[in-house]
């Protein structure tokens, strides 16, 4: 598989999940557009890190939830690249509290961060990818479709961006775009630390995996990857959970 000489724009792709994709994708032979919000320290290690001469990662600073920083971080992409090939939608953000805790600034923001986000990335990347065969991946979780602790929030955006995806297939598919969706098992990297008890969930997912094993961040961007490729054109509206099994018997 080569995606030699494509494009990508991964938000949320200097940490995580999301370097891993990055990584991924450059490997391969994409250029990367790295999207990140605070951590300019991590940032750079990652440009510098995995990129390589002639193949440079273009850090992309701004807030994926903000409309307005969204148009810039395209107007940069078009300026440095011409065209887009990939989106990839990593960055999510979200309050984790009860249900009843929550109030509607809550949920507001929980919302544009990740389903209002989404929506707002596609709307820019689409008239890049006009005459291309354009892929667009999003990252979603268990909580969108079951019931976690401390989840409402997050867990109804996400279940929100899966929705969405499956309905900008309809309007997409005809212009040669394909549009799906990845939902990693828990994977250990810092995002864990915003939930409590953060190694009692690990160890639990663990025990509730048949390999025995948690999925790694290198894992899921292979997935990614492959829905990147041309070899997954046919591949649309779907969630590919890659998990080792887990839900299977949670």
């Amino acid at each position: 598989m080569t995606l030699e000489g494509k494009t990508a724009l991964v938000t949320g792709g200097t940490r995580g999940i999301g370097r891993a994709i990055t990584a991924k994708l450059v490997g391969l032979g994409v250029r990367v557009a790295a999207v990140y919000l605070r951590n300019r320290s991590a940032a750079e290690a990652t440009a510098r890190d995995l990129g390589r001469p002639g193949r440079e990662i273009l850090l992309l600073k701004g807030d994926v939830g903000k409309e307005e920083a969204v148009g810039r971080m395209f107007e940069e992409v078009r300026r440095v690249f011409g065209t887009l090939d990939i989106l990839i939608s990593n960055a999510a953000f979200g309050v984790l509290k009860p249900v009843l805790a929550l109030d509607l600034k809550h949920w507001n923001w929980t919302m544009e961060k990740n389903a209002g986000a989404f929506l707002h990335l596609v709307r820019q990347a689409v008239p890049l990818m006009e005459g291309r065969p354009g892929r667009i991946v999003g990252i979603t979780s268990w909580g969108a479709r079951r019931v976690l602790e401390n989840y409402a929030a997050v867990g109804s955006s996400k279940a929100a961006l899966e929705a969405l995806a499956r309905h900008l297939v309809l309007e997409l598919a005809p212009r040669g775009i394909t549009v799906n969706l990845v939902c990693p098992g828990v994977v250990e990297t810092d995002a864990l630390k915003s939930f409590p008890d953060p190694q009692g969930l690990v160890g639990r997912a663990r025990q509730a995996t048949p390999g025995g094993r948690l999925v790694t961040a290198d894992e899921v961007a292979g997935v990614v990857a492959l829905l990147c490729s041309p070899e997954a054109g046919r591949i649309q509206g779907q969630t590919i959970v890659v998990d080792g099994g887990a839900s299977l018997l949670a």
